[in-house]
């Protein structure tokens, strides 16, 4: 890659997160996104691509200005790939790239759960492929509209190759931090998004939901078995919010004045935003539950522990996925405990 051009970024995955990034991304690097035709179709028709924040930031991006593509061939050139696919595609997508990209170009996967980057490791075995994690929610409002409705620092695993990229990001006003513990990011990120299928069954914003307490509890019962589950299996979450993995469900469980004083301190969120989930939902697509709760219900079986509470998300969302249902807090709340054992409560 010359010293005086621009990076080329091919990004493969044209959901909200990776029509974001490209967006972000477009003034310092040459980017371009593969996806479904249908996709990239609406976002052509679009006139490009949208972008905004929590910050007031927005901007308009020209199809010019951002290479839409549908063939995986686009990764060709690139000097670096950002998988953003759903996990469910990731052993596809790795076929396809390792047949494209060119010997030693890093990638990393922005994915949700926990075994991404050692899916496309394998088929790519010529590579350093890295685990990176999107903190924040972004929400496609509109085929080609992107607002970002929640904050955060996108991090990444630290390694020698992305050193050229860092100050793309930087200068993007997405600041890729490395880390070096990045296991214990995604299972932080995991517990995280154990709110998505309770989001996505309230059928209201992230910040209404996260309100009111019922809903708030339902989650709590999801990341107390969870952190029981990774205590079971020895991973430790990292510290992403300022509040320590294992006190979330102790403030969620907190009457709404309390949670509000310590709300805004844990992490910005605006009253649009909402989980990826619940768009699945809206829009008729196969969600991730499998790969965020499904993964806690996994990793319980390996270590025989319990893991009722996100089992029976996993099939309410299943359920949701055929027909939807208005879910009250309440109902959802008595739904979750009534599965728990004795021990559980």
């Amino acid at each position: 890659m010359s010293m005086h051009a621009l990076p080329r970024i091919a990004i493969y995955g044209a959901g909200s997160v990776g029509g974001y990034l490209a967006a972000r991304l477009h003034e310092h690097a040459r980017i371009t996104c593969i996806g479904r035709r249908r996709v990239i179709d609406a976002w052509r028709i679009h006139g490009g691509l949208d972008w905004s924040d929590l910050r007031g930031g927005h901007e308009h991006v020209a199809t010019r200005d951002v290479e839409l593509q549908v063939d995986p061939f686009a990764a060709a050139k690139a000097h670096l790939v950002l998988v953003t696919v759903k996990s469910a595609a990731t052993e596809t997508v790795a076929r396809e790239l390792a047949e494209v990209v060119a010997p030693g170009v890093p990638v990393v996967s922005f994915q949700n759960g926990l075994h991404n980057a050692a899916i496309l490791r394998e088929a790519l075995p010529g590579h350093p492929v890295l685990a990176g994690m999107v903190p924040f929610n972004v929400l496609q409002r509109i085929p080609g509209d992107f607002h970002q409705g929640s904050g955060g620092e996108l991090m990444v695993e630290a390694h020698e190759a992305l050193a050229a990229f860092l100050p793309v990001f930087q200068a993007s006003g997405l600041p890729l931090m490395p880390r070096a513990d990045m296991p214990s990011v995604l299972a932080a990120k995991l517990l995280l998004n154990l709110n998505n299928a309770v989001n996505a069954l309230s059928n209201v914003p992230l910040k209404e939901e996260l309100s009111q307490r019922d809903w708030r509890r339902c989650l709590a019962l999801a990341q107390r078995e969870a952190l029981a589950v990774f205590d079971a299996a020895g991973t430790h979450p990292a510290k992403l919010t300022p509040l320590r993995p294992q006190w979330l469900p102790r403030v969620l469980d907190m009457p709404d004045a309390w949670f509000r004083r310590l709300a805004s301190r844990l992490l910005a969120i605006d009253p649009v935003a909402r989980s990826s989930m619940w768009e699945d939902l809206e829009r008729g697509r196969p969600t991730e539950v499998d790969a965020i709760n499904g993964e806690v219900v996994r990793i319980a079986a390996r270590h025989h522990v319990a893991a009722p509470v996100n089992a029976r998300l996993v099939a309410l969302i299943h359920e949701a996925e055929q027909s939807r249902r208005a879910w009250s807090a309440q109902q959802l709340l008595a739904e979750l405990h009534g599965v728990q054992t004795p021990h559980d409560v």
